[in-house]
Formats: C-alpha cells, structure tokens, sequence
C-alpha cells in the first residue's frame, strides 16, 4: 500500500511540514522580542533540533526520488552543516564560556538558516524534476 498517490502530493507535503517547521523557529525563538530570556544553551539545543528535525522531515520526503545521487546531496550539505554548527555550538560551549565572537555566531546562523530553509527543500525537487524531464 503507497501511502502517497504521487510523488508531487509526498513533495508538497513534505514542503508544508518544512514551512511549518521553519515559520515555528522564526516565530517563537529566533525572532521573538524575548528571545534574551531563553538561556543560550536551550538555544542551541532548540536550534540543533529543529534542524535535525528539517533534515529527517527532508529525507523522508525527499527519499523516493529516483534520481538518487540527489538523496546523498541532500544528505552531505545536512551533515555537513550539522557537525560545522555542532562544532560551533561545542566551541562556543566550552571555550567562549558566555563570551560571543559575533562573526562566528552569524556564520553559524547562516548555515542554519540554510539548512532549516524551504528554499534548499524546493530547489532539490525542482532539480530532481527537471532530470526526470529531461531523461524522459
């Protein structure tokens, strides 16, 4: 039993699941006029698990695509990005100690903003569609 009846209702779906994600984090953290009350580690707990979750939300989503080198793509720019803003995160923890370097701060809020984007999630299924175009 397939539990979508095409490929574009898994790709919608998984882009709504994302959006909602990625509107969620906006709203209630990253751009909440409190966000100072929220400890610095929560926040980056918060923050790596929302892009954990984007990541398997994408793979599960994105999984079926018969291009499949597409799939890897999607998982090396993910873990690429996780261990570059995990490693920061650990850093920061460890060395910084409540000081902030700003332009290490903001590299890493741009990789996770990458990385939790529905921009990256539509561009893969815009790519796997013009492959499958072409190939047919």
């Amino acid at each position: 039993m397939k539990l979508y009846k095409s490929d574009k209702v898994r790709f919608i779906i998984g882009l709504i699941t994302i959006f909602i994600i990625y509107s969620c984090y906006h709203i209630f953290i990253a751009e909440h006029k409190n966000t100072a009350l929220i400890p610095r580690k929560l926040r980056h707990v918060i923050t790596l698990l929302v892009t954990v979750a984007v990541y398997f939300v994408g793979t599960f989503h994105l999984g079926k695509l018969k291009v499949t080198w597409m799939a890897s793509l999607w998982h090396i720019v993910h873990i690429s990005g996780l261990c570059i803003i995990t490693a920061i995160g650990l850093f920061d923890w460890l060395f910084l100690e409540g000081k902030t370097i700003l332009g290490l701060s903001r590299f890493a809020r741009t990789i996770q903003e990458l990385l939790i984007s529905p921009i990256l999630y539509v561009a893969m299924g815009l790519l796997n569609r013009t492959l499958n175009n072409k190939a047919k």
